[in-house]
């Protein structure tokens, strides 16, 4: 295993732990974020953007794990997914006032990942 797949295979976990949480516990999660769950459409949505989606990315980004040939193109889709999660979030920081103290967390987190997946793609090993 090479570092972009352990790194994939780290941020991956992450995802399935994310979604899975988010999906059994919607309105912890919710609340952490700042987001009101309301009626079924509010709760169905988060479950399937916050539990599906996350869920799925997590699984994307496994994919190498089951398929070496899938690490390259699964980690520049890792790159530009949280290249523009941060771009967002960023915005987000500047536009708006009153940003909580998880979603500076999870800010964080989307910046480390980045410039950990910037740096596992760029010193990546070049076969010819």
């Amino acid at each position: 295993m090479n570092a972009q797949q352990i790194y994939l295979s780290i941020v991956g976990l992450l995802y399935l732990g994310l979604g899975i949480w988010c999906s059994v516990s919607p309105q912890e999660t919710s609340t952490k974020v700042g987001f009101q769950l309301v009626g079924g459409s509010g709760r169905s949505e988060f479950l399937t953007v916050y539990g599906g989606l996350e869920f799925g990315i997590g699984l994307l980004l496994l994919l190498p794990l089951v398929r070496s040939t899938a690490t390259e193109p699964v980690m520049i889709g890792c790159i530009l997914i949280h290249g523009s999660l941060v771009a967002f979030r960023t915005a987000g920081f500047l536009m708006f006032a009153d940003i909580g103290s998880m979603t500076v967390k999870l800010a964080v987190g989307e910046w480390v990942i980045l410039l950990a997946g910037l740096a596992a793609w760029w010193f990546r090993p070049i076969s010819n």
